[in-house]
């Protein structure tokens, strides 16, 4: 608790509440802590039991990297409520589904039909951009995607890209002529090297191509996101409206009890970021992480002694360590578990 009262002298530096009172206890401890935080950051948190709320920034637009997965989460449970989508309907993994980045099912032979609950799981649990891009097109699209956002009444959540046209983006950052490759070519370039088996669809087939961007590629860092160009973020967000989003799964208010259940189970069961919002607490916390060049994101809820409390935070920007913007998120984190478990 000590921790929390010398927070509380921080002098606060703005914060995203419309209202012209004075920022609350919770508040000026979040900005303090944010401040200190080398990059742009935005956090929204909420006490579901007190209905007490805090908030930095938290109607700014954020690129938000993986997190906006959650609304193709949603809108997949959804569907299923409805019966237009069948968890045990099983997918098969080809190569034209196969994409880079974070996953498992790049790196596994092709021809496994998992079924939509599990592609969806994996999407969650491992980020798996393979798993996000069939999601995407399963509910239509991401004009779907984003047309259930807007008819939810979401202003700044949004879905950009597909996995698949977001990598194509870094490559045709290299070379405009790589603005028309297929899934297939950009895979082949980013990952047909590094995958376990080498699948001679993409290493054999596409040598040619994938010696080329090697060689155009070399010593080319990915292009930080640029805070000033929505146009080439996977997706956007704002701390409270994603806040929004993950209280209805935590409060079941978006889709039906049984769907909730799954969804906030494979919260729970997240394996990436244990070093971001957990990092630091001994409670349970259902969360999904993103993350891209200068940009570090958790979402989720933590299961505190004094009830579930949903946190949104949001890093863009980093112009330190990215172990140590990570690392003051789970500090923010246990912060806030100890304000609501000490004075509630």
């Amino acid at each position: 608790m000590g921790r929390c009262i010398v927070l509380l002298a921080f002098c606060f530096l703005g914060t995203g509440l419309a209202s012209a009172e004075a920022p609350s206890p919770l508040t000026r401890l979040l900005e303090g802590e944010l401040g200190r935080i080398q990059a742009k950051s935005g956090i929204y948190v909420k006490h579901l039991r007190s209905g007490e709320e805090a908030m930095v920034r938290a109607d700014e637009s954020f690129e938000s990297a993986s997190t906006i997965k959650l609304a193709t989460l949603v809108l997949s449970y959804q569907m299923v409520d409805a019966g237009t989508l069948k968890l045990d309907e099983r997918v098969e993994i080809t190569p034209a589904v196969l994409r880079g980045g974070s996953g498992i099912y790049r790196f596994k032979d092709v021809g496994l039909k998992p079924t939509v609950r599990d592609i969806l799981t994996e999407m969650v649990i491992t980020s798996d951009n393979t798993a996000t891009d069939i999601m995407i097109a399963k509910v239509g699209g991401k004009d779907k995607v984003n047309a259930f956002l807007r008819g939810a009444g979401y202003k700044v959540l949004k879905q950009t890209h597909t996995t698949g046209e977001y990598f194509r983006l870094e490559y045709a950052s290299i070379n405009p002529k790589y603005e028309n490759l297929s899934n297939e070519d950009v895979f082949a370039m980013c990952c047909a090297d590094t995958t376990i088996h080498r699948m001679p669809v993409f290493s054999e087939q596409r040598k040619a191509l994938i010696d080329e961007a090697n060689a155009v590629s070399a010593g080319h860092d990915p292009s930080p996101v640029d805070p000033n160009d929505s146009s080439k973020w996977f997706g956007a967000a704002s701390p409270h409206e994603m806040g929004r989003l993950v209280e209805g799964i935590e409060s079941c208010t978006v889709a039906k009890p049984a769907s909730c259940d799954e969804m906030r189970r494979m919260l729970l069961a997240q394996q990436a970021g244990s070093m971001k919002i957990p990092h630091y607490l001994t409670v349970s916390v259902g969360h999904k992480t993103g993350e891209t060049s200068g940009v570090t994101n958790d979402v989720g809820v933590i299961y505190s002694g004094t009830g579930p409390i949903v946190i949104s935070f949001y890093n863009m920007g980093m112009t330190g360590a990215r172990a140590d913007v990570e690392d003051a998120m789970g500090r923010v984190a246990e912060s806030v578990v100890d304000y609501f478990d000490g004075h509630h």
